[in-house]
């Protein structure tokens, strides 16, 4: 089912400085995207055949700025990406995982996205995502 890392999310309080970071070790800023949705900015940062994420919340009230206030920054999830997500959503849901997201929605990067509850991945937050590139 999963084909690879898509891509490690990480809340951010601040998306520049986190970007100033990760230029640091190496990395070249690839883009930089306003999903309302979700209520981030979110710079990617290729490394490899995988992404950095990092999340900086635009608004108190999502889900990352909750993320940064209970936990602090850092990881906030772990996404793998698919062939067919709604297939996925159902093969991994038949096997006992509660979803956080029963059908697919419009993410990141022109991606479609689901999350599985963290209670039910040993406390990670798992995101599936469908790459359109």
């Amino acid at each position: 089912m999963v084909k690879k890392i898509s891509h490690i999310g990480i809340a951010v309080k601040n998306l520049e400085e986190g970007i100033a970071f990760y230029e640091k070790l190496g990395l070249k800023l690839e883009a930089i995207e306003e999903v309302p949705s979700q209520m981030v900015r979110v710079a990617f940062l290729p490394c490899g055949d995988t992404r950095i994420e990092l999340l900086e919340p635009t608004s108190e009230d999502s889900p990352v700025a909750k993320f940064i206030e209970k936990k602090g920054e850092g990881i906030q999830h772990l996404a793998f990406a698919v062939d067919d997500l709604p297939q996925a959503l159902k093969d991994i849901e038949a096997q006992g995982v509660r979803l956080i997201d029963k059908e697919p929605r419009a993410g990141a990067h022109q991606a479609d996205i689901a999350f599985l509850h963290p209670k039910s991945t040993n406390g990670v937050l798992i995101e599936l995502c469908k790459e359109k590139h």
